[in-house]
């Protein structure tokens, strides 16, 4: 069964720095294409970047510039860095497939507030 399981959230003030980390259960980690996504009180979950297996990236746009996402593939393992955080920025935050998914995990909390 793959599991995954995000960390790194917190609060941090307005323009300041986390790191999320996903560890994926999953075999051939390498070949999956990798998102994170966030969802808001209230709203639904969107997509926030997304990696491919070869490492190519895509942002969406109120966070291009932003945030960077990332993996190591030996780890098993996808990161999205956070700079410049917004208060809009606030949400649970999840790993998932990019155009395949499993169960969702927990997320991670991000609350972004001074």
């Amino acid at each position: 069964q793959v599991q995954l399981v995000e960390s790194g959230g917190g609060l941090v003030q307005p323009g300041g720095s986390l790191r999320l980390s996903c560890a994926a259960s999953i075999s051939r980690f390498s070949v999956y294409a990798m998102g994170w996504y966030r969802q808001a009180p209230g709203k639904q979950r969107e997509l926030v970047a997304r990696i491919s297996s070869a490492g190519s990236t895509n942002y969406a746009d109120f966070v291009k510039g932003r945030f960077t996402i990332s993996r190591d593939n030996a780890k098993n393992t996808v990161y999205l860095q956070m700079n410049s955080l917004k208060p809009e920025d606030t949400a649970v935050y999840y790993c998932n497939g990019d155009g395949w998914h499993v169960n969702w995990g927990q997320g991670t909390q991000v609350t972004v507030s001074s």
